[in-house]
Formats: structure tokens, sequence, C-alpha cells
């Protein structure tokens, strides 16, 4: 199959179908007593949802998916983009003033939602006279159970041949600097072209093994969004984890050969695998620093000596081979995307045998822009841009993006559409730079938006603003880059400086932000951002990187 030929999508599902065999395990949900589907099964199930969707809908009307990862899921994207909708992911993380804004926004005609603990989230915010909704699970309000609709037997089975690669596939909010989601409209060849360039990265893993993923990074992430349609691509078979708690066990038991994640994910496989070590003493402490050691000089290409060559043959199969037996034993790499690897990291776990890849990409690239290759992994970097898109970096050091896998622009924003897309190319607000071997750094970030360790875009100036709504709230400044969560310094008057009130003010707001927007720890400055002392610009704007180096320990303690 010749990617650069399919016009969709849903062309991508149902050419690979001829390809393979129906019969062959696709999916299943590692959740106790959940079964198994074949690619037949899942063919089945999408062309009577199709059926049925097609039914309720208009040609691209905004169709939401709001559900934990599993195989309905999957089932659902398609379905909707066969039936000629626009799919629109949602995290079940979102707080209510994010749920709000976006069916406000993107208007969806069909909910198609998980179970009840979902719908109670958007249960105020649907009107059943204008939309429908479609259930995996039984809720509280009339809806279209969706094993009914699989158990129907008048349906048409039908592929969409009017899709074309310059269509709305999806709709993917990302948070803005003006505190609302935007909605990143991704073209079906946009993420075909991510399918395409993934393609000549795995190609040489998939030859060696065939290919198994075991998914948690949710479904509703643009990064995770575009994997799936990779796997269908290279005929995956594919777990979907339980929990992010019962990820290592679920890794035994699913026993994945690639296995995509955000950054949150490896810096806390470090911890893990790192304070094991550390409780290691005598001649198993020597041949885990060894490890590290040798595993290190093999990932910078320096040559071993023949007496370290041998020893790195007894810690290949001492440690590495004991470790990789930890997560199924058939892991030939870790893919990192959604975020920047710390680069001690990543050193770390390509020296004790995990293979790790660190990429680069934004929601409005589709998302992949680029990745470091097996075997030739420089940790510093993010790899080689994919042959799909083009890269170049503008005077002031910005990374600038251009090809099919830009999007199409901002859902209902023609103005931030035209601000960051110029003459074709997307501008990222990343600042980096082309090292001699083609391969992309990242040096600096030009936005404003956190990305946390998870991945996850969150706008400071949506939380600073709602913190500075209470009075006895003079400033405030939302910190936590790369970070496990976030932290704040906030500005009060000394007769105000008690940290029990304080604290008290942000556990009230905390109930009104997600999960990742909440404040975790603070620090209290009496100390003003003023454009006298040079932390606020002439137009009552933080200047948030001098404001960072002036406060950076005590906003680096927050985290110890």
């Amino acid at each position: 199959m010749k990617v650069s030929n399919l016009n969709s999508l849903v062309e991508l599902y149902f050419k690979k179908l001829e390809e393979i065999d129906p019969k062959k395990q696709f999916l299943k949900w590692l959740k106790p007593g959940k079964p198994y589907y074949t690619w037949e099964d899942i063919t089945e199930r999408i062309y009577k949802l199709s059926y049925k969707i097609n039914s309720l809908i208009n040609d691209g009307d905004r169709c939401l998916i709001l559900s934990e990862n599993r195989p309905y899921w999957l089932i659902s994207d398609i379905a909707i983009m066969n039936a000629g909708g626009i799919s629109v992911p949602i995290f079940t993380t979102y707080s209510s003033s994010d749920y709000e804004y976006i069916f406000n926004d993107c208007k969806p005609s069909l909910i198609i939602v998980s179970n009840n603990n979902q719908f109670k989230k958007i249960k105020n915010l649907v009107d059943p006279k204008f939309q429908k909704i479609i259930s995996f699970e039984s809720i509280e309000m009339k809806s279209l159970l969706i094993q009914d609709i699989f158990d129907e037997k008048g349906f048409q089975r039908k592929i969409n041949l009017n899709l074309r690669r310059n269509m709305p596939a999806c709709i993917i909010y990302t948070s803005g600097t003006s505190g609302n989601p935007k909605g990143v409209i991704l073209s079906h060849g946009g993420i075909l072209a991510n399918c395409e360039g993934a393609l000549e990265l795995l190609d040489p893993l998939i030859k060696k093994k065939d290919p198994v993923f075991l998914t948690w990074l949710p479904l509703s992430h643009s990064y995770e969004h575009a994997v799936q349609f990779i796997q269908i691509l290279i005929g995956a078979k594919v777990f979907y984890a339980e929990s992010l708690e019962k990820l290592i066990s679920n890794m035994s038991l699913a026993k994945p050969t690639i296995m995509t994640a955000v950054p949150r994910f490896y810096q806390n496989l470090f911890n893990k695998i790192n304070t094991n070590f550390t409780k290691q003493s005598g001649l198993k402490r020597s041949l885990i620093l060894k490890t590290l050691d040798l595993g290190k000089k093999v990932l910078n290409n320096q040559q071993l000596k023949p007496h370290e060559k041998i020893l790195n043959f007894l810690c290949q199969l001492l440690v590495r081979k004991k470790i990789q037996g930890q997560f199924g034993g058939n892991l030939q790499a870790f893919v990192s995307g959604g975020g920047a690897l710390d680069k001690n990291v990543g050193e770390f776990l390509n020296a004790i045998g995990l293979p790790t890849l660190q990429g680069y990409g934004l929601t409005e690239t589709s998302p992949v822009v680029s990745c470091n290759l097996p075997g030739n992994i420089k940790v510093e970097t993010v790899g080689p841009p994919f042959r799909t898109n083009q890269i170049k970096i503008a005077e002031d050091g910005e990374i600038l993006v251009k090809g099919e896998n830009v999007m199409l622009g901002y859902w209902n924003k023609e103005k931030e559409t035209k601000e960051i897309i110029k003459n074709g190319w997307l501008h990222t607000g990343d600042i980096g730079e082309i090292e001699s071997n083609g391969y992309l750094k990242i040096t600096d970030r030009k936005k404003d938006i956190i990305v946390n360790h998870g991945g996850d875009n969150i706008s400071p100036s949506k939380i600073e603003n709602l913190i500075c709504t209470n009075e006895k709230i003079k400033q405030c400044l939302v910190y936590g880059d790369k970070k496990n969560y976030l932290v704040a310094l906030i500005v009060v008057d000394p007769k105000e400086k008690k940290d029990s009130t304080i604290r008290s003010i942000i556990n009230d707001f905390n109930k009104k932000l997600s999960i990742i927007e909440k404040i975790k720890k603070f620090k209290l400055i009496e100390q003003e951002f003023t454009i006298e002392n040079g932390l606020m610009t002439p137009t009552l704007k933080l200047k948030r990187k001098k404001i960072i180096e002036k406060y950076k320990q005590d906003l680096e303690n927050l985290y110890s």
C-alpha cells in the first residue's frame, strides 16, 4: 500500500483490510473480562456504527468522543469519518469551563460517550433536541446504546469514497494563550503524511518482529490519536492498558515491541529503576555502573576496547536482558513525544537496554515533525525531520514547519490562524537549530504555553487571570514547563501574608481547574512585578523569562 496515494484515513483502514488476515487479532482492552477483537470483528462494527451515524448527522457535522481508551474508541473515530462527520476527541480530565467552551465553539450534533461517569461532566451542556447521544454503557439520559447498534441486522457496508486528503478529519482542542482551548483542524492528508513519515522510522523494527503496541496515553491526545492510524498501517496488534498504575504489569502481559509515551512516563521509569539501582551493593552495583558506562559509550558511537566488548556482552546478559524481561522481553523501542525528554533520562534508558527515541511535534503538525532513528540516536536532539515535511530556522531562531501535515487552521479563529501560518510556514513558537547531521535540536521556547511532563499544553495566563480575581492576590505567575505539576509565585500585601489563607484561596480555585491545571505549591512574595523593575512590559504583560530568572531557585525549591 502506498500511503501517498490514499485519499483518507478511512481508505487507509479498508485498504489495509485487503492485505491482512481478517481473523488476525487486532484490539484488546486489558480490563479483566474484555474480549479480543479481530480485524473482522472491528470492521463489522465500523460498518454498523457508520451506517447509524450517517442517519443522524449531515456531512461536516462535528461529533464529540468522550471516553477512556478502549476498542470502541477507534471504532467510533473511523465510523464518524466514514459517515461524513468530523471527529472531535475531548479529554476526560477537562474542567467544566473547557467542556462548555468546546460545546459552544464546535456545536456538535452527535456525542459519543463511554459511561455515566463521563456523561455527568457534560450533562448540563447536552440539548437532546439538537444533539444525538450514543453511549458505550447505560447513562442517565436517553441514548442509543452502542451494543444495540452492533446487534442490528439491517445495515449497509459502505465505504465513504467522497473523502479527500485536504478535507477535515478531526478537530483536536489545545490550550491557547488567551486561556480558552483552540480547535486544531487536522486533515486526512496531514495525518496520512505523518503515517508515511513514521513508516520509514519504524520499518527496520517491524521487519524484526510483528509489531505489538501497548497504549495508555489518551486517544484524545493528538500524538496517540495519530499513532492509532500508524498501528493500522503496519497491521499491529494493539493492547489498551487498564491504567497508568497497572502499566508495568500490563507490559509483562502484552509484551509490546513498540510503545509511545510522553516524558512523564520515562521520567517516572527512570526514577523507579534508578532508585532500585542505588539500593544495590558489591558486585551487583559494580555491574550496574559498568552497564551504564558502556551503554552510554555505545550510544555516543565511541569505540569499545576488546575487554570492554566482553564486559558489555556480560552486561547485556546479566543486566539489560533482565530489565527488558520486566517489560515483556520484546521491546524494540520506546518513542517519546509531546514534550522535552531530559537528556540524562534518555541516556540512562538507552544505556540499560531500553531504546528510547525522542521526537518533536505539535498538535498543529498532525503532530510529528521529526524523530530520532533506531540505531542512530542523538539524545540531545529530536532527530531528523520526517521526509513528508520541511523545516527551516527563522532569523530569530524560531522553528518553522511546512508540509501537508500542517493544520488546516484553528476552528472559528481566522485571525489566530493567520498569525501562526504565514506563506505556508507554521511558526511553532519553539527556538532551535539544525545540526550538521540534519538532526533538529530544540534550545528554547518562544511562546508562553507550558508543556508539562505529560505533554499537555497548559495556558498559564488562564490560571493566573483566574487566581488574580481574588482581592487578596495582587499578581501571580504560574510555572511548570517540563514538570510533573504546576507551582506559582503569588504577590500579596504584607498584611495578607498568611500561607494558610492563600492556600485556602488556591484550593478553591483548584476546584474550578482541570487536573493538569491545578496549583500544587506556591511561594508568597511581596515585591510586585512592575514596568519600573523590569518585570512587566509597557502594555502591562508579565515578562515571564525575567521573572523566572529572578525567582528560579525559589521556583525549583517548590519541587523538592
